[in-house]
C-alpha cells in the first residue's frame, strides 16, 4: 500500500524479521524425529557447508556471536591486564567479550563513510598492553582487514566481528570469513542467516579449530556426539586439563541454518532490491541525507540500511524522526548508541574523544530491511520517511 502523508501502515513493519519457509520447518521436524537434537551430525554438516561457502578450512559453531568473540579473544591470548582496541559504534557484545576475558576495551573512532574502524585511529591507540584489535564489519560493509593487518605489530591479534556481514565480500571478491583471522558470525533472529540464536567462528588453523571445539563444551576432549557414536571413547572422555565453557550449538538450530544457507542468494537479491528502492526513493528528500558507502553494491551484505541525517539543518531531532516513523508503524531503529560514554566502560570519567562516532551517534537511523519484506513494504518505508520530512 502507499501511505498518504498522515496515514500509517495497518501492521507494524519490524526492523528485521527472518524469512522461514516450509523447508526450515521440515528440517526441524526431521531432526526432532531422529531423536538427537543436541550438537551432532547436523552441526557437523552445517560447519562443513558454511566453511565451503566462506572458502575457509574450518568453522566452529557456538551458541552466540558473543561467545564466538570471547573464545576468539581467549585463544588469541587475551586476558587480565591486556587491552583490546575496538570501535565504539557497535553493539555492546563486542566490548563485553573483552570484559569477559578480563581485559580492557579501548575504543577507537570510525571512518565517516564506511562506519567501520578508522585504521589510523586504531594505530594511534596502540600501547605495549594492546593484545588484540576487534574490527566490526558494520552494517555489512567489508572493512579492508588485510591492509590493517599489515599496519599492526605482529604480536597484536586481529579478530573480526562479522555479526552483520555474512555474505559480504572484500574488494577483491573474497567472502568475509576467508581472511584466516578468527571471524565471528551471528545467527540471531534478525540476521541475514537466522537460526533464532547461535554463532560461528571461521578459522584457517586446524589446531586452533580443535581447541575452540573443545572450549565450547567444557574443554572436554570428546563431545557428546562422539561419546554416543563411539562407546569406547566414553572411558577416556572425562579428563579435563583446562576450564571450558557451555557454549555449544544444537542440531535443531543447524537444521534451520543449512536451509537458510542454501537460500542466501534468494535473500541477497531481496535485500539488494530493497536497498535500490531506498536509495532512489530518498533522493527526492530535499535535505542532504548521507548513506553508508556502497550500501547498494553487491559486495555489501546489507544487514543494516543506514541513513545519516543532517541534524544541524533539521527542525526535528534524530529521535523525533525515529519516533515519527514508529508512529507510522515503520520499525526504524538506532544502530548504535556509542559505547565509550557509558559507565560500564569507564565513561563516567573522561571518555576518549571520538568525534566521528559522536556525530554519527546523534544522526544515525536504520530503516527496516530483511528478506521477509516485500517491495510494497519498502515503498511504505520511503513514503513514510518523505512524509516525516514534509
Amino acid at each position: 500500500m502507499n501511505l498518504g502523508e498522515n496515514v500509517s501502515r495497518a501492521e507494524y513493519l519490524p526492523f528485521g524479521r527472518p524469512s522461514f519457509s516450509d523447508r526450515e520447518v521440515a528440517a526441524v521436524a526431521r531432526v526432532m524425529r531422529s531423536g538427537w537434537v543436541g550438537m551432532g551430525p547436523e552441526t557437523i554438516a552445517f560447519e562443513k557447508e558454511l566453511a565451503a561457502a566462506l572458502t575457509i578450512p574450518h568453522v566452529v559453531m557456538v551458541n552466540s556471536c558473543t561467545s564466538a568473540l570471547f573464545l576468539s579473544l581467549l585463544v588469541s591470548g587475551v586476558g587480565p591486564g591486556a587491552e583490546v582496541i575496538c570501535p565504539s559504534l557497535t553493539w555492546c557484545s563486542t566490548a563485553n567479550a573483552v570484559l569477559y576475558a578480563g581485559a580492557t576495551p579501548v575504543f577507537c573512532d570510525v571512518d565517516p563513510e564506511t562506519l567501520c574502524a578508522d585504521p589510523l585511529d586504531v594505530l594511534a591507540r596502540l600501547t605495549p598492553r594492546t593484545k588484540a584489535v576487534v574490527v566490526v564489519h558494520y552494517g555489512g560493509f567489508a572493512m579492508d582487514v588485510s591492509a590493517l593487518r599489515t599496519m599492526l605489530p605482529a604480536g597484536v591479534a586481529l579478530v573480526e566481528d562479522a555479526a552483520h556481514a555474512l555474505g559480504a565480500r572484500f574488494a577483491d571478491g573474497r567472502p568475509v570469513g576467508s581472511s584466516g583471522h578468527p571471524t565471528c558470525f551471528s545467527f540471531y533472529a534478525n540476521k541475514n542467516l537466522s537460526t533464532a540464536e547461535g554463532g560461528a567462528i571461521a578459522v584457517a588453523d586446524g589446531a586452533l579449530a580443535d581447541r575452540l571445539r573443545s572450549l565450547r563444551q567444557h574443554a572436554l576432549p570428546l563431545d557428546a556426539w562422539k561419546r554416543y557414536t563411539h562407546p569406547r571413547s566414553l572411558l577416556r572422555s572425562n579428563q579435563l586439563d583446562e576450564l571450558g565453557y557451555k557454549m555449544n550449538y544444537t542440531d535443531l538450530q543447524a537444521a534451520i541454518g543449512r536451509v537458510q544457507l542454501a537460500r542466501q542468494s534468494e535473500f541477497e537479491a531481496i535485500r539488494l532490491d530493497i536497498a535500490y528502492r531506498y536509495v532512489e526513493g530518498l533522493k527526492e528528500i530535499a535535505l542532504p541525507l548521507r548513506l553508508q558507502r556502497d550500501c547498494a553494491h553487491p559486495y555489501h551484505a546489507r544487514h543494516l540500511f543506514v541513513v545519516l541525517l543532517p541534524v544541524a539543518e533539521m527542525k526535528l531531532s534524530r529521535d523525533d524522526v525515529v519516533l515519527a516513523l514508529r508512529a507510522k508503524n515503520i520499525g526504524a531503529a538506532i544502530h548504535y548508541a556509542p559505547l565509550h560514554p557509558m559507565p560500564l566502560y569507564g565513561g563516567s570519567g573522561k571518555p576518549p574523544s571520538l568525534p566521528v562516532t559522536e556525530q554519527v551517534g546523534e544522526s544515525i537511523v536504520t530503516l527496516p530491511i530483511s528478506a521477509s519484506m516485500t517491495t510494497d513494504d519498502a515503498d511504505d518505508v520511503v513514503t513514510a520517511f518523505r512524509a516525516v520530512f514534509q
